[in-house]
């Protein structure tokens, strides 16, 4: 049975052409509901745009200086800034400065805590959202703080790279607090598949097993003593924390945004001499050569939002969609991979590409653990009589975590949400 793209999707979503691309249909039991074309999409098309019910940046991001913008998490330094910081060279000069498109003289702080903010919008609409709850005040460095507190204990339990945070739990609650409809941003919230076990595959979420009760415990406690409120007296419950906790973990989706990168889009699009263009070009290769060597993978400032419509779709190992965010903030994308037909579903890839290129084995791993279900995708199906073994590669990978010792695997499942 097919769901309207309704008023729950209109504050999120350019509705008009939602319905007119998408509809969202319950499949079966096991995989829930999916995302069906209504009409032709050809490779290249953006089927919607999305903006995230809530979305926050990862704390060790924001820790290590990757400055975002408290709400849409736009990145605040300039192209240029971002290049030195990233190449590890301060006096670094990036030609064509116009093509950047951060302005700082824009950017405005919390009066109150000194957050930042890409624009006044952005401050009153996180104002009027979720932060008259959340700001600290003076309090703001204070270690003592619940909420400070709450942070430092998911910080010491999940290390970088991050795919999930405490701090998206925290503001769906400051969400529910501030709202005058309190009922209605709570069905919103519930439209978010949030189980902790698949009892009909006996997969259960990794990060809730036994070994872990500790850490979800103290966590609790935490959040509870932070933010807890009569209205959402379910979601303190400690199973009503773990459905919270699945929640964000099945259904985050990661946000990336960079100043550098948008500045180097914006390179490629110039029409430039042929000798302009080969130093332009040779310029930004060693570029990123120099960032890898200081500063490896991590270039974006990055966080996760929850997406109502995003979310409804199902994962496919050769997907026909992808989420992009061209413009620099959590504004999503959903991107033809491929032509589309009407009544086709439109899948997204749960993994990366690199996860992507390992056996099914592998695959089938991570997705049981993260996202509770087996794959049976067009690619899954054709590799079913492969042997359940992992590649050379991911052998040595898994050869070297079981030498760590048992707080570092912790730490790593931990790492892996």
């Amino acid at each position: 049975m097919a769901a309207p793209v309704d008023d729950m999707f209109s504050l999120c979503v350019d509705a008009g052409k939602a319905v007119s691309s998408v509809e969202v249909r319950f499949i079966d039991n096991l995989k829930g509901k999916g995302l069906f074309a209504k009409r032709s999409i050809k490779k290249g098309d953006i089927i919607f745009s999305e903006r995230p019910l809530v979305s926050a940046q990862f704390l060790w991001n924001s820790l290590y200086k990757y400055k975002a913008c408290d709400y849409c998490l736009r990145a605040l330094e300039t192209a240029e800034e971002n290049a030195r910081r990233l190449s590890g060279n301060p006096a670094l000069i990036l030609p064509h400065p116009e093509l950047c498109r951060v302005h700082p003289e824009l950017h405005q702080a919390c009066p109150q805590c000194q957050v930042l903010y890409c624009s006044s919008e952005c401050r009153q609409a996180a104002a009027d959202q979720y932060h008259r709850v959340l700001c600290l005040g003076p309090s703001q460095e204070d270690p003592d703080h619940p909420i400070n507190k709450l942070k430092d204990a998911w910080r010491s339990m999940h290390y970088p790279p991050e795919t999930s945070s405490i701090m998206l739990m925290a503001r769906m609650v400051a969400v529910v607090k501030q709202a005058k409809d309190k009922a209605r941003w709570q069905k919103l919230f519930s439209h978010f598949c949030s189980r902790t076990a698949n009892e009909e595959e006996e997969i259960a979420h990794k990060l809730l097993g036994e070994q872990f009760r500790g850490q979800l415990a103290l966590l609790h406690s935490l959040f509870s003593a932070a933010l807890y409120d009569d209205h959402l007296n379910r979601w303190f419950l400690p199973e009503g924390f773990r459905s919270l906790f699945a929640l964000v973990g099945t259904n985050g989706q990661g946000i990336g945004t960079s100043s550098l990168s948008q500045w180097v889009h914006a390179c490629d699009a110039l029409e430039l001499p042929a000798q302009q263009r080969e130093h332009l070009d040779s310029f930004i290769d060693q570029l990123y050569k120099d960032i890898e060597k200081e500063t490896g993978d991590f270039l974006n400032c990055e966080g996760s939002g929850l997406y109502l419509l995003q979310s409804s779709c199902n994962h496919s190992c050769v997907p026909n969609a992808e989420a992009s965010f061209p413009e620099n903030n959590f504004l999503l994308h959903l991107c033809a991979l491929s032509d589309i037909n009407p009544g086709e579903e439109i899948c997204i890839s749960y993994l990366d590409c690199c996860q992507r290129d390992r056996s099914r084995h592998s695959r089938h791993k991570i997705l049981r653990e993260n996202y509770l279900f087996a794959c049976a995708c067009v690619k899954c199906e054709a590799q079913a009589d492969e042997l359940d073994v992992t590649s050379e590669e991911e052998e040595e990978e898994e050869g070297e975590a079981e030498g760590e010792t048992e707080g570092d695997e912790m730490e790593e499942e931990m790492t892996d949400v």
